[in-house]
């Protein structure tokens, strides 16, 4: 048996393994529901810019920021119509 491999390092990567095994199945659903937040963020960034871009024709522009595409990447079309009535609320 060589010297690296003793019965201390074997313990230990058994309990490093089921650390890591536990912490995979614990943090699985946070970490799923993080990456679903971020795609559906990237997702309201792209409809604020197809937003801005076909609103342009008819004078309708929002501000392109973190919180406007969490709002419409969670929301969807009816975030983006949310924040034209609170945008034109707070304008008028």
């Amino acid at each position: 048996m060589p010297n690296f491999l003793t019965g201390q390092s074997i313990g230990t990567i058994v309990i490093v393994g089921i650390v890591l095994l536990l912490s995979v199945t614990i943090f699985r659903r946070p970490i799923r529901l993080l990456l679903r937040l971020v795609m559906n963020t990237i997702g309201g960034f792209i409809m604020l810019f197809v937003v801005n871009f076909l609103g342009q024709f008819i004078g309708i522009s929002l501000t392109i920021g973190w919180f406007n595409a969490v709002i419409v990447g969670i929301f969807g079309l009816p975030g983006v119509g949310f924040l034209l009535i609170l945008q034109w609320l707070l304008v008028v």
